[in-house]
């Protein structure tokens, strides 16, 4: 230490010993905890003084845990496990990009001990995840909150993946955000095109300059089929692939094996029904997009049949005899 800290900080100096250097499985003697304030802090005390403020935080209900090993940080505000689902969640998002990836996960692991943080090598592994490079992201979450609180439309270039691999501008949007969508690991913007008038979702890593318009929200209850808002209970289960069509009744054939994962995309309002006849299939009901039903059913082709609406059928039937042709 260049200079020495006055000794009246060392209650505070303690708690972030204890906070970065103890666990239930590492208590720190008081011996250690005197150690650690001469040589980061430039404070010496002695062994009853450190006992004394010890108590302190005790009496300030600090949850310290004191034995014959030492004495650890207790409770904190988030159990190592629970830290270990959000670094997972930040690592697998691929809205997040690798730098504030990084940035996340070492924020994430300074809320634990040190022990911890030995063991979070995920963070050397960032790189290495399909993730999104726009930089944007955390700017336009914020600027649709502003725009949702202040109820403002918002503008922004709307861009298209090229060959590149890079993104490219395709269109200037103008937009009513109305929700944040979290979906198969990917973040949308809901929102109404002001140009098109219909709902609208928006890739949000794909969006870039966003403005906030002084044009006033269009209210969300204008739009044909949300005279009542958003049901968002409704909105997770009828579109899978986050097309905006109106969802319609649609019916499908399955394999019994296959229940499990329609639930997964549909939920549990879905109708299943069993045909004696064929022991092995059932028949499902579901809400949902027509053209999110169409690339679905291609995913699970070899499991689900598509038995109305006609129309649907036809749809995939078309777009079977295309591939077809492909992999003459």
């Amino acid at each position: 230490m260049d200079s020495m800290e006055p000794k009246k900080l060392a209650l505070i100096r303690i708690l972030q010993i204890l906070q970065k250097h103890s666990d239930q499985d590492h208590p720190l003697t008081q011996s250690q905890i005197g150690d650690y304030l001469q040589k980061d802090y430039g404070i010496l005390i002695d062994r009853r003084a450190i006992s004394r403020n010890l108590s302190l935080l005790k009496e300030a209900d600090i949850d310290i845990q004191s034995g014959h090993g030492g004495s650890y940080l207790g409770q904190r505000e988030f159990e190592d496990s629970e830290l270990r689902l959000l670094i997972d969640g930040v690592l697998c998002s691929k809205y997040i990009a690798p730098g504030y990836s990084q940035d996340l996960i070492r924020r994430l692991s300074a809320m634990a001990s040190k022990h911890f943080v030995s063991h979070a090598t995920h963070i050397h592994s960032v790189d290495s995840w399909n993730k999104t490079e726009n930089k944007e992201l955390f700017l336009n979450i914020e600027l649709i909150d502003s725009a949702i609180e202040q109820k403002v439309q918002v503008n922004f270039t709307y861009n298209k993946i090229g060959i590149d691999k890079k993104l490219h501008a395709s269109s200037r949007q103008t937009v009513t955000p109305y929700q944040l969508i979290l979906n198969n690991q990917r973040y949308y913007l809901m929102g109404r095109n002001e140009q098109w008038g219909d709902m609208v979702f928006y890739r949000l890593d794909h969006i870039t300059g966003m403005e906030l318009s002084a044009a006033p929200a269009t209210p969300v209850s204008s739009i044909p089929g949300y005279a009542k808002g958003i049901d968002y209970k409704k909105l997770s289960s009828t579109l899978p692939y986050m097309y905006s069509d109106a969802p319609q009744s649609i019916t499908m054939l399955a394999d019994v094996d296959v229940v499990d994962q329609i639930v997964d995309w549909f939920g549990r309002d879905i109708k299943i029904r069993k045909d004696s006849a064929i022991p092995e299939k059932v028949t499902v009901t579901v809400n949902a997009s027509p053209t999110a039903m169409e690339h679905w059913a291609m995913q699970y082709i070899n499991h689900v049949e598509i038995t109305s609406p006609a129309a649907l059928r036809t749809k995939i039937r078309e777009g079977l005899e295309k591939g077809m042709k492909k992999y003459k």
